[in-house]
């Protein structure tokens, strides 16, 4: 989602959320910054998020995330949100659930005990836009580097696939260089610091 406005977005999809997403590595931000503005998308101003991942104890990076739910914590603005997302089609096609928490610390406590446990920390700073019932993200990943997201929420049972490919396809239309990457900012982080 696109942080805390996301909120009023998942509450009217009902009980769960389904986010579909395509994630882009951006090689020349300012192209890409000028090629959204032709098209009409007016990004906010940047926000700071500071995200810690959560897996499953039992889970381990290398393994299949479908199917398997995944947390996150994050704070952005002083607040503090919980998201919970289960992969369907695949890591970036999720069931989610999302909302605000008072005590990051204390919900860090809930987690683990709930059998949860910290996999690796992600800070960024994100512009958003909409572009009709898309959702865009442009990040500046601390240690990985620029990033472009763009996510729709869609109904329950609609395949996930098909509206990666119509988002895949509105990404062809800017025509700037990217960079599609089918990983999640946690394994792409967690493979940069494996070296590998």
């Amino acid at each position: 989602m696109t942080g805390i406005d996301a909120l009023t977005t998942a509450a009217t999809s009902g009980p769960a959320a389904h986010e579909v997403e395509v994630k882009y590595r951006v090689g020349d931000l300012t192209a890409v910054e000028a090629a959204l503005v032709a098209s009409g998308v007016v990004l906010s101003a940047p926000v700071v998020q500071d995200d810690q991942a959560y897996a499953r104890l039992g889970w381990e990076y290398g393994q299949s995330k479908i199917g398997v739910p995944f947390a996150r914590l994050r704070t952005e603005r002083g607040r503090h949100l919980l998201t919970v997302k289960t992969p369907v089609a695949n890591e970036l096609s999720c069931v989610e659930h999302e909302t605000e928490v008072a005590d990051r610390q204390q919900m860090d406590a809930a987690l683990r005990q709930l059998g949860f446990y910290p996999t690796v920390r992600i800070r960024k700073t994100r512009r958003t836009a909409a572009a009709g019932p898309m959702s865009l993200c442009l990040d500046e990943v601390d240690d990985l580097g620029a990033f472009l997201e763009i996510e729709q929420i869609v109904a329950d049972g609609e395949r996930g696939e098909r509206v990666q490919a119509e988002l895949d396809r509105f990404a062809a239309t800017l025509g700037v260089s990217l960079e599609r990457t089918t990983d999640t900012y946690d394994s792409l982080i967690r493979t940069a610091q494996a070296g590998v």
